[in-house]
């Protein structure tokens, strides 16, 4: 395990921005109950009681970097205990790692961290910040890193490090109660989802929440069957100083954001018989049916995928060795250290517009304006933006980020006039007419006469 010497015995407020926020002592615990619909192609048992009245719940979990992940069934995390949610309501600070708009207007990232003793919660910090450069530098992360806020929310354990690192006999008092072999399983890295739940709820927002566990050991977990009251689904588990670890999240981020099939089988015999899936991913066509129907990823078909050879229809998936296709030989969503495919790609930036908007200003829409005031929007690279004056377009301010209102030509009569921004994401990368809808927005300031 590694270990960590820290000068800081407080929190240090020069170099961090601290929130608190109040959570009651009847703060709602993460749903896990049973879904009502059977398992679909994407092979996610549903949390069910056992035969001793125990509750349970899939969790995903990768035997190597380069390794198909698995499936496992454990004990669902139980409610939290009301010493535990006081003890919760007294920890929690929250700080602001990566700040690019207003939240409900990005796509909020919670980190919270276990096996960090007071001492270490700046330790913590700088892991957040490394785990999320890596999982930025992958497409498309990479082209859209504007559209995130990032935030890390502070669990203070009493004890450094996660049980089960190095061995299995190793237990550690910690926030979260995270431990590798889980359930026998070395690499499986689970954590109680009730108290993770508590603490990410702290956040000013929670869009994708990923535990890191304070350990160098290779491992984690996805709990991709878990929607939450903070408005999350699923929850990744990661080693904060594994140099692979990385892989697990933006995998898991592949389900959650993106809603995507795992596309790997179990190198068993079996037969997919049931309905099309309803996953981008998956499809029980073969590539001429697809083009032929205008079907799934029709419109990816022979394009040249940045995880390597053309888009097609590549038997096994969703689990099943046969009865189900794929896009591509190879992708994240089948191999850890690959790249999404285009059809992945597509769907990535799709789940990212669902909470976060193309078109964003530090100017508040909620107040006129005078003439002489500079209005100023980010967008991402692949969008143009276009200023109107009462629904007319500007076509000189065309592309331009910032403008003074006046220089729009808004008359000086006395009235009151609108001035609108609005702007469409163009990128190659989403061919999908339903998906590119969420790709355009507007904002509109009143001029006060």
């Amino acid at each position: 395990m590694r270990r960590r010497t820290s000068g800081h015995t407080s929190r240090d407020s020069s170099r961090r921005v601290s929130i608190r926020t109040a959570v009651s002592a009847g703060l709602a615990v993460v749903a896990l109950a049973a879904t009502a619909a059977a398992a679909t192609a994407q092979g996610t048992a549903a949390s069910a009681p056992t035969s001793h009245g125990q509750r349970t719940q899939q969790v995903e979990y990768f035997t190597g970097s380069t390794a198909h992940p698995r499936h496992l069934t454990v004990p669902a995390s139980k409610p939290v205990s009301p010493s535990d949610r006081a003890a919760i309501a007294a920890d929690g600070d929250v700080t602001s790692i990566v700040q690019n708009g207003p939240v409900g207007s990005k796509l909020d990232v919670v980190f919270v961290g276990d096996g960090y003793t007071a001492a270490q919660q700046e330790d913590f910090h700088a892991d957040v910040r490394a785990k999320w450069a890596k999982i930025s530098a992958v497409e498309p992360y990479a082209s859209y890193a504007g559209l995130f806020n990032v935030w890390a929310v502070d669990a203070v354990s009493n004890e450094s490090g996660v049980s089960g690192d190095p061995t299995q006999d190793v237990v550690r008092d910690t926030a979260l109660d995270s431990a590798f072999f889980c359930e026998g399983t070395e690499r499986l890295l689970c954590v109680d989802t009730g108290k993770v739940e508590s603490y990410a709820s702290k956040a000013p927002a929670a869009d994708l929440v990923v535990m890191l566990g304070n350990s160098t050991k290779y491992g984690g977990a996805g709990y991709n069957d878990i929607s939450s009251q903070a408005g999350y689904d699923g929850i990744a588990t990661a080693s904060s100083d594994n140099d692979r670890s990385d892989q697990i999240a933006v995998h898991e981020t592949g389900h959650s954001l993106g809603k995507l099939a795992d596309e790997y089988d179990y190198g068993q015999s079996g037969t997919y018989t049931g309905p099309e899936p309803t996953e981008a991913n998956l499809t029980t066509l073969s590539a001429d049916q697809m083009t032929a129907q205008r079907q799934k990823w029709y419109r990816w078909i022979g394009q040249e995928s940045p995880d390597g050879g053309a888009v097609g229809a590549f038997e096994g998936g969703g689990y099943y060795q046969y009865g189900l296709n794929r896009p591509t030989e190879n992708s994240i969503m089948r191999t850890l250290g690959r790249e999404f495919n285009l059809p992945g790609r597509e769907a990535m930036i799709a789940g990212f517009y669902r909470y976060a908007t193309v078109l964003n200003s530090p100017v508040a829409t909620d107040r006129a304006v005078p003439r002489k005031a500079r209005l100023r929007v980010t967008v991402p690279a692949s969008a143009q933006v276009k200023w109107y004056v009462d629904g007319r377009e500007r076509k000189a301010a065309r592309g331009r980020s910032t403008v003074v209102v006046r220089s729009l030509g808004v008359p000086a009569d006395g009235r009151g006039h609108t001035v609108t921004a609005k702007a469409t994401d163009r990128t190659a990368a989403v061919r999908d007419p339903a998906l590119r809808k969420l790709l355009s927005g507007s904002l509109s300031w009143r001029v006060s006469p």
